[in-house]
């Protein structure tokens, strides 16, 4: 062996097999940079043409081929294109040889050498003569010794390389893959007539029939999924001799599942097959489903469901007739659908048969005013199907042991309501009710099958959209039968089954709350004990808080009432007492507001409300008062609880301000205070709190801040005086706590409403200025920076937007340095990885651009430095150059697709602004040379490794002349349609996108490359 080549082999054994992982890493890496050299072509192809390696153990010999053939793979793939005709074809001469040599295996090491020989022919320049010239080699290689296998497994790989899309590397284009596929299918009928060959031969080579039938099949799976059946009738198809092989392997154990696959993508082609494969079924039934069903046999019946369903679902028309074979193909599928397998996996295959022959069903009715045959013929099938659901669906659990649901049922399940609402509708809605509440279960007051109750209930919550439309109330007694009995129910009581019940029956409540509103008269109380002793269970918690909303929102004639008012109080008490999650704490505080908020009278309304948020205000006040009395301080368990009962109380007083949004109860508010006073309560609060030194806690910080926030949004009005009070303690404490981008959120919340008063505009530009010269913002100095920020980043930007969009022109102009500094900013930052926080920044740079776009578009154009337009031009003319340079490295990296369709929205924008620039006294400042020489240095800057030779050379001219097109498109559509916001609707636009889509597609594409490990 040479030396390189035995570097290799050995390098490869040292990363398989030493002991040592530091020995691993290094071999590891020394074949990382092998595999990129020139010499690689020449080890690769003589470890697998030579047979050098015969003194090393077999399993050795396999990696080190193995790895050869993965080699020239990836080499083909990444640099096929620029190798020589010559050398292209001795490649394929030794990979050729190379699969003869190991015709007979391992069977993987012959698949990767087809698909580096099928990855280089795609790459060859005269598709039509490289074609001609394999097929002939072809011929060759197949008499020679297991040279048909080989063979076999070439044209198993060669369909599947043309149309699958490459990895890493250069991918051919779609017009190259079309001609190459369409040469390829010119030979479509060597290839059957080689595979029948194949099928008839009787070789005793070590192959064993059936294994040599199964690569025939997945041959042959490969040709047709290239439509190599497109010429042929369905008539003559159907008597094709391979067909009969493919049917033939059905009671073949070992081929079994590719036949499936044949047929199945033969049924879904070509039309007429399904009409001859239906002729078939009862055989199917009979002798390949009946005997599967009895023998337990998992494979065979998923696999036959999955057929007949494809069957179905090809021609629902065939089947919607009824005949003697439609039947038998709906009784067969019933079947599979009821057979109890543990992961639902084979009635989960049937559902879209299901759906769709219920849709045409459906669809029949509907178009042709009338029931049709088909639909008297089908409705017992799918009562029987409704049957089989409400068996499949059950959960096999015990009544108190922990509760357990396979994952395969979950997903089962939640996959149902289509067919539970189809069936719904071909029932009628009082049959399917009615259908659900027989059997004597609803009226038992002994023996309760639970397993049963809560499937049925599942299903009635499944199609609660649907009756609620058609607008028939059923009888809600048996639902309210089962609220008594599981409202007696000890808590201790509600574990495994019976808590999955509970919810369920919470589920149905909160569905058909109007109906159960409507009867329920005196019982509301009952209903609200319900969903009260529900509310933090672990698993029907958030049922039960949905249900409670449903009914304070649509009782509120009622829920004033005493008793339950009571009830309401002692749900909120309960809650605080067992410390439930927040996300559902809030949900009940939300739906108690709303049900309180309707109390007609006002002096009920204040103390019931100010009840409501007792205890927050108590738990918020102690741990201000902290700061005077220091026990508390001094006992860290005791602070952590102070704290976490705060955090707690913030979001309940969040949740109560979320839901003060209505517009029932914006006209409430004029009429009385109710909601002054509780900002009266809020505020100072705030206020203390703001100025002490518990918010260096960020979930203290993030809690009061969202409450604030939501407080705003619902009663601005409320909060206007003490705008410059609340950015003065948001800036101040960002300051101090810069790590906490709450307080830049709630500030955009309130420069958002306010913003737009100018007697305001003084504490909106303070606050702006302060939080540019925080030392956090001020760091974001790099794309490595930006990605340990990125929801600083998010929260800075969504504040910059919200100033530059709501704030009067004049104040926009008179912050001009402050934009240029977070224009700077926010133009680094678009090069981070994290997509989130890139976005963020050039969502901020388009707003702000879209501005100047406006201002320059109407009659603010005129040269004065101090105006809008001069202030935006004087920071784009000191700023482009380095938003050109960022998003190039924005469109570099490995998540450049996402940036794309942002970046070329702001390239167009500054184009315009460019071109609308170079027609007015702006010119000396901004022009078109001004973008021409940014993009050309911008370009030239960067690393010589991020371009491909020539690439540079190339981008100027063809961008440019992209962002020309764009200009004028943009200007076009501007004046045409009114308005500022007509990014990538013109041509131009459109180019210039797909321009800057394919450069980052192809250098996103070399970058996985060149970090794709061995």
């Amino acid at each position: 062996m040479s030396s390189a080549l035995e570097k290799v082999v050995e390098a490869v054994r040292v990363l398989n097999h030493d002991t040592l992982s530091c020995n691993r890493v290094a071999a590891n890496q020394w074949l990382l940079q092998f595999q990129h050299s020139h010499a690689a072509w020449e080890v690769a192809t003589s470890l697998l043409t030579t047979s050098s390696l015969h003194l090393l153990p077999s399993d050795y010999n396999f990696e080190a081929h193995f790895f050869a053939a993965q080699i020239l793979r990836r080499k083909i793939k990444s640099e096929g294109c620029y190798l020589n005709i010559g050398v292209k074809t001795d490649l394929l001469n030794a990979l050729l040889l190379a699969a003869q040599r190991f015709s007979m295996g391992p069977s993987q090491l012959l698949t990767q050498i087809c698909l580096a020989l099928s990855a280089l022919l795609l790459r060859m320049e005269d598709q039509k003569a490289t074609i001609e010239q394999l097929f002939g080699s072809l011929q060759k290689l197949q008499v020679l010794d297991n040279g048909y296998i080989a063979v076999l497994e070439l044209l198993t790989v060669l369909p599947e390389e043309v149309s699958e899309d490459l990895i890493g590397g250069t991918s051919a284009d779609s017009q190259t893959r079309s001609c190459f596929k369409r040469e390829l299918l010119s030979y479509t009928t060597t290839v059957l007539e080689f595979l029948i060959a194949q099928s008839e031969r009787r070789l005793d080579d070590g192959l064993q029939f059936h294994e040599r039938s199964r690569k025939i099949i997945r041959c042959l799976l490969s040709w047709v999924r290239a439509d190599c059946f497109s010429e042929i009738q369905p008539a003559s198809l159907a008597q094709h001799p391979l067909l009969n092989l493919v049917f033939n392997s059905l009671q073949i154990s070992h081929s079994f599942d590719v036949a499936i696959e044949v047929m199945t993508e033969l049924i879904s082609r070509y039309e007429g097959l399904p009409e001859i494969f239906l002729c078939k079924v009862q055989y199917i039934k009979e002798f390949l489903l009946l005997p599967a069903l009895i023998s337990r046999d998992e494979k065979i019946i998923i696999g036959i469901a999955s057929l007949l369903s494809e069957i179905g679902q090809a021609a629902p028309s065939l089947i919607a007739e009824g005949s003697n074979e439609a039947l038998l193909l709906a009784d067969a599928l019933l079947s599979c659908f009821a057979f109890p397998s543990e992961d639902c996996e084979i009635a989960d295959s049937t559902l879209p048969f299901w759906c769709s022959l219920a849709h045409y069903i459906l669809g029949m009715e509907i178009k042709n005013g009338k029931r049709r045959v088909s639909f008297d013929v089908f409705c017992p099938v799918f009562s029987a199907l409704l049957d089989a659901v409400l068996v499949r669906a059950q959960v096999d659990a015990s009544e108190t042991e922990r509760l357990y649901i396979p994952d395969g049922l979950i997903y089962f399940r939640s996959n149902l309501e289509e067919l539970l609402v189809d069936i719904c509708q071909l029932l009628g809605p009082t049959s399917f009710v009615t259908k659900l509440f027989s059997g004597g279960w609803a009226s038992s007051t002994q023996s309760i099958s639970w397993k049963e109750v809560e499937a049925r209930m599942f299903v009635l919550n499944m199609v609660s959209e649907a009756l609620v439309q058609a607008g028939q109330p059923f009888d809600v007694s048996s639902v309210m039968h089962l609220v008594t009995i599981l409202s007696n129910t000890k808590h201790d009581a509600l574990n495994g089954l019976l808590a999955l019940v509970y919810k369920t029956v919470g589920e149905v409540l909160g569905s058909y709350s109007k109906w159960f509103l409507s009867i329920a008269g005196p019982n509301l109380r009952h209903l609200l004990a319900f969903c009260a002793s529900g509310i933090g269970q672990p698993i029907c918690s958030k049922a039960c808080s949905s249900a409670l909303r449903k009914f304070c929102e649509e009782a509120c004639s009622v829920i004033h009432e005493p008793q339950n008012l009571e009830i309401l109080f002692w749900i909120i008490e309960d809650v605080e007492r067992k410390n439930i999650a927040i996300e559902e704490e809030e949900e009940v505080v939300g739906a108690i507001t709303l049900a309180l908020s309707c109390i007609p009278n006002k002096d009920l309304k204040k103390t019931s409300l100010a009840r409501l948020i007792s205890s927050s205000y108590a738990s918020i006040h102690r741990l201000i008062d902290a700061d005077v009395d220091q026990s508390l301080r001094q006992d860290p368990a005791a602070y952590t609880v102070a704290l976490n009962l705060a955090v707690r109380g913030f979001s309940r007083l969040g949740a109560l301000f979320g839901h003060l949004t209505n517009p029932v109860l914006r006209e409430v508010e004029c009429e009385d205070d109710t909601v002054g006073t509780l900002v009266g309560i809020l505020w100072p609060l705030l206020e203390k709190l703001f100025a002490s030194s518990h918010m260096e806690h960020a979930s203290l910080s993030a809690a009061a801040c969202r409450s604030l926030s939501l407080a705003i949004h619902s009663s601005a009005r409320y909060f206007l005086a003490l705008l410059p009070q609340i950015l003065d303690s948001l800036s101040t404490n960002f300051r101090m706590y810069q790590n906490h981008d709450c307080y830049l959120r709630t500030a955009a919340v309130a420069v958002k409403e306010f913003g737009h008063i100018e007697e305001y505009s003084s504490p909106c530009m303070s606050t702006f200025e302060r939080f540019n010269s925080s030392a956090s913002i001020s760091a974001l100095t790099s794309s490595y920076i930006c990605d340990q920020e990125p929801d600083l980043i998010e929260a800075y930007a969504s504040f910059a937007s919200t100033f530059v969009t709501c704030c009067p022109k004049a104040v926009i102009a008179a912050s001009g340095q402050l934009l240029e500094f977070s224009f700077q900013k926010a133009a680094i930052s678009c090069t981070a990885m994290h997509t989130g926080a890139a976005l963020a920044a050039m969502s901020y740079m388009s707003c702000l651009l879209d501005v100047g776009l406006t201002c320059m578009l109407e009659s603010d154009a005129s040269p004065c430095k101090e105006s809008l337009s001069g202030v935006l031009v004087n920071l784009i003319s000191r700023c482009g150059e380095g938003l050109i340079s960022n998003i190039l490295y924005a469109l570099l990296g490995v998540s450049a697709m996402t940036r794309v369709h942002k970046s070329a929205t702001i390239l167009q924008q500054l184009a315009t602004l460019c071109s609308i620039c170079e027609r007015t006294l702006w010119r000396s400042m901004l022009s078109w040379d001004s973008l021409s020489l940014w993009l050309r240095s911008s370009v030239q800057a960067l690393p010589s490794e991020y371009l491909k030779p020539g690439e540079a050379e190339a981008i100027i001219p063809l961008w440019l002349k992209a962002l020309e097109n764009a200009a004028l498109d943009f200007l076009k559509s501007a004046v045409a349609a009114g308005d500022n916001h007509v990014h990538m609707r013109g041509k131009g636009g459109r180019t210039l996108k797909r321009i800057i889509r394919d450069f980052a597609e192809s250098h996103r594409t070399t970058l996985a490359s060149n970090l794709n490990s061995f």
